[in-house]
């Protein structure tokens, strides 16, 4: 990925949704006025979902998703039409599409329910009005409908408009860094380099911080870990913060004065686009294992292992060195998600970076609904490594979480 392209995992996801053949692709091809989305006078032209980042205005950073139909049948059409409804848990807002031509809307009303259950934005929207037309929908929907001809164009422009108005794109609750420092603060970020990311290049949290710093007006400083201690004693004045990998945060917390703060970037990430203080409850939950217990460790991207990766590796000696217990451990990565959870005591999730919030409450959900803790890699290692109170002191509503939960488990 580009360093100066805008990350999948912070665009605006909208999907498209809606039967074979009544224009998903064509309302796509509008949005984006380009040839985006294969299209086809053939039934079931897209049989996966398609992922496309695109710039559009006035919405800006998207990620626009063309999904397969919802009225997909046979086997693999069963298939599809599962992959299409796992879409809306990474879905911002969702477009039901619909030929204005047609009659029977079973399918569209089955496709709002789900919207509403998982409590998700959507618009209706009905295409091919540049064709033939009737009002059966009106007595069918009761939510408004946004007409318009992919074909012609016609109806896109205030298509965009309502995107923009019932999404309404709002700043963050928490930006990464930016509401716990001030104009001219200085933040040090530990960055060892990293050996899974790509040769001359950042891994993506910490190019994120660094410009979300840049964007608060103060001051990043970037340093690895075993030159934190002089660099902190050639600055004129405390920095406001201290931001490490969490897998350097023993050092770095010896290295740190106690009256300067520290967190790492997983556990940024864990606010921005988590429940941080449900992952606290799942940090303290370690306590609670088994011998023999079930634990899920669970990525949101691919990548190439090293022989001492942090997820296959690392986290579960940490586990075990913590507990004196010994544990099965399953693995998932990519973009998917486990569904069959009732066997697992805990899941241990990754920092994040590569997907969008509402994927990962998503994920977070499914898991505590089933009473299961869950926990991401930051706050594990800096609770496994005693430096649990330290790391969460920046944020009150965790440290509060910490302590009520502690007092439970005792």
């Amino acid at each position: 990925m580009s360093m100066n392209r805008t990350p999948r995992s912070n665009r605006t996801h909208i999907a498209i949704f809606g039967r074979r053949n009544v224009g998903k692709s064509s309302v796509i091809n509008a949005l984006t006025n380009q040839s985006i989305s294969l299209v086809s006078n053939v039934a079931g032209t897209t049989t996966d979902p398609v992922f496309k980042s695109m710039e559009i205005l006035p919405l800006g950073p998207c990620v626009l998703i063309d999904t397969a139909g919802i009225d997909d049948v046979g086997v693999l059409g069963t298939m599809r039409v599962d992959r299409t409804y796992d879409v809306i848990n990474k879905t911002d807002i969702g477009l039901i599409v619909f030929d204005v031509a047609q009659r029977a809307f079973d399918d569209e009303l089955r496709l709002i329910k789900e919207f509403k259950k998982r409590k998700k934005p959507y618009l209706l929207v009905g295409n091919k009005i540049d064709a033939s037309a009737n009002q059966d929908y009106q007595r069918v929907f009761d939510d408004d409908v946004h007409l318009v001809s992919a074909v012609d164009r016609t109806g896109i422009h205030e298509l965009k408009e309502a995107i923009g108005t019932t999404l309404e794109i709002e700043e963050e609750k928490f930006r990464l860094v930016g509401d716990l420092i001030q104009p001219g603060d200085i933040v040090v970020l530990v960055t060892p380099i990293d050996k899974a990311a790509p040769k001359g290049r950042l891994i993506l949290p910490q190019q994120q911080v660094i410009r979300d710093v840049l964007e608060s007006d103060a001051i990043a400083i970037v340093t690895k870990e075993y030159e934190l201690r002089e660099t902190l004693m050639n600055l004129n004045k405390p920095p406001a913060l201290v931001v490490t990998d969490s897998q350097a945060f023993l050092k770095v917390s010896a290295d740190t004065p106690p009256s300067v703060p520290l967190t790492s970037f997983s556990i940024l990430f864990a606010r921005n686009k988590g429940d941080l203080p449900e992952l606290v409850k799942g940090a303290v939950a370690i306590e609670s294992l088994k011998n023999g217990d079930k634990i899920l460790i669970s990525e949101g991207c691919t990548h190439h292992r090293q022989s001492d990766d942090i997820g296959t590796v690392k986290i579960p000696r940490w586990l075990r060195q913590h507990t004196g217990k010994d544990f099965e451990f399953l693995y998932s990565s990519g973009y998917s998600f486990p569904k069959e959870l009732d066997d697992v005591q805990l899941v241990v999730h990754c920092g994040a970076c590569m997907l969008n919030k509402a994927d990962m409450m998503h994920r977070i959900s499914e898991v505590t609904k089933r009473n299961i803790p869950i926990v991401n890699y930051g706050v594990l290692i800096s609770y496994v490594h005693g430096i649990f109170e330290r790391a969460l002191a920046p944020f009150p509503e965790a440290a509060i979480v910490h302590a009520e939960a502690n007092d439970k488990h005792t």
